[in-house]
């Protein structure tokens, strides 16, 4: 019996809402919107995309916009519960976001029994925020370029022995459903799946989640 694993989304999918649209809306000048069109009609790489968004914002709003985050962004429904359940289950459980590091973390922290955390990171030493991307697109990804490369990841830490589970909402999502051995989507994902003809089963809340992997038998 292969061994379970979850790769999971952050952004509009542990959350709500899209935490980097969120903050570009309230910190960023208009000009943000061509990068963000960019990157959803995939005519530029999330790479650049996100980092020239958050090179528009000065180093000086760090903490305000950790504060922001914090005071706005909300968690999807049963995510607290999804993660006993996990851990209950013997499940590794991996966040892996095209987020940044500064405001993610933040928001996992009561949700500490997480396995670990993949994302991009943010440099203030300079004028305005530069982003780093320590998780970089491997050989076999398609797009190049990704940001935090979602199937490289899996790719890295899962192996053949695993039945790798990917939860997600959006573009950042789609490579890595690809190549994952079950799907866990709605919005944005869940439309191209459809599209594609790749097996899915949707959700809403994380209490759906939960009955997914009760209903796939993994034990």
């Amino acid at each position: 019996m292969k061994k379970p694993v979850i790769f999971c989304d952050f952004d509009g999918t542990v959350t709500k809402k899209d935490n980097i649209i969120s903050i570009m809306k309230r910190f960023a000048p208009p000009e943000w919107e061509k990068w963000k069109d960019g990157v959803l009609s995939q005519s530029i790489s999330i790479q650049e995309g996100v980092g020239n968004m958050f090179a528009l914002l000065p180093s000086s709003l760090r903490q305000e916009i950790i504060d922001f985050v914090l005071e706005t962004a909300e968690i999807r429904e049963g995510f607290g519960e999804f993660v006993q359940y996990t851990k209950k289950q013997g499940i590794p459980l991996y966040i892996v976001s095209g987020g940044i590091d500064f405001f993610v973390k933040p928001m996992l922290e009561p949700f500490n029994e997480i396995t670990g955390l993949y994302c991009n990171e943010a440099d203030f030493s300079g004028e305005h925020i530069h982003i780093r991307w320590p998780y970089e697109c491997d050989q076999e990804c398609p797009n190049q370029n990704c940001g935090c490369c979602k199937p490289a990841i899996i790719r890295n830490t899962a192996n053949t022995d695993h039945y790798t589970i990917v939860i997600g909402d959006s573009v950042t999502d789609f490579q890595a459903a690809k190549i994952a051995d079950s799907v866990i989507a709605r919005d944005y994902l869940a439309e191209k799946c459809e599209e594609l003809s790749i097996p899915f089963q949707p959700f809403e809340t994380f209490y759906d989640c939960i009955n997914i992997l009760e209903n796939l038998n993994l034990k």
